[in-house]
């Protein structure tokens, strides 16, 4: 692989990882329709590395907000200060905490489809239903528009609905930002706090992944300057592409995504013949 592939393959994954179209099921369509190559395990986990990268950057304000507050624990702790009641006066304690809540189903139902999860890569014609679940998705969201709960009125119904969501978003054809926002709409959150609480729960989801892969990663005989120009594509594509996303979601146009899952949900299918 050569520097321009390590750029194409930087964008396509800062692109389709935060947009809601899927960015595993493109990598199956790219590798059986425009004969892209798989890349190698440690290339694939390093352009996760990019855009993880991209989310806390973009997100750094909340982290460090959450990182204050929880080093603050203990001392709380010591002049009296239940959890419970650090819990109800520190939002962004709280939001850690539905943050971890919502990692528990990711993790179980992540792991209980990981087992089939290969099989899934395998076929086209799944990628393109699963596309076409997407796409409806987002078309049903355009129904869910007003809702007006923000953090201080999450609930943990809500963390579990959308860490469900983000365990079934392993399937290559279902957006994971797309289900996950999507979920957080239809249980009543607005978009601002669906977006923001979904981007968030990625972090640990994404960083387990890379810890989890990264040993059997280590066989891998790519150019170091290819690894760090596709790195550092997919982390500038992804910030920008998180700044369009929440722009839109601030206008109201996530389901404008819709169409497009559709068309290439079915162009999928109807080429699996």
């Amino acid at each position: 692989m050569n520097w321009i592939e390590g750029i194409i393959l930087g964008a396509v994954q800062g692109l389709t990882e935060f947009l809601p179209i899927s960015s595993s099921g493109h990598l199956v369509l790219f590798q059986n329709f425009l004969g892209f190559k798989e890349p190698e395990l440690f290339f694939d986990i390093c352009l996760h590395v990019g855009t993880l990268s991209a989310i806390c950057l973009f997100f750094f304000q909340d982290l460090r907000r959450i990182g204050v507050s929880l080093l603050a624990v203990p001392g709380r702790l010591k002049q009296g200060e239940g959890i419970r009641e650090q819990l109800r006066n520190t939002p962004p304690l709280r939001l850690a905490a539905f943050i971890i809540l919502g990692t528990i189903p990711t993790g179980i139902i992540g792991c209980c489809i990981s087992t089939i999860s290969h099989v899934c890569f395998s076929s086209i014609r799944f990628v393109g239903f699963m596309l076409l679940v997407t796409g409806t998705l987002l078309a049903l969201t355009k129904r869910f528009q007003k809702g007006d709960r923000d953090l201080s009125g999450f609930k943990v119904t809500d963390a579990l609905l959308i860490g469900l969501a983000q365990g079934l978003a392993i399937l290559p054809g279902i957006s994971r930002s797309g289900a996950t926002i999507s979920a957080g709409l239809f249980a009543g959150v607005n978009r601002e706090t669906s977006a923001r609480y979904s981007f968030l729960l990625s972090i640990p989801a994404i960083f387990g992944a890379v810890l989890m892969e990264w040993e059997s990663s280590m066989q891998g005989s790519m150019p170091v300057h290819v690894i760090v120009v596709g790195t550092v594509t997919a982390a500038i594509v992804g910030y920008a592409s998180l700044k369009l996303l929440m722009w839109m979601l601030k206008k109201g146009d996530f389901f404008v995504f819709a169409p497009y899952c559709w068309i290439t949900g079915a162009v999928a299918i109807a080429l699996s013949f």
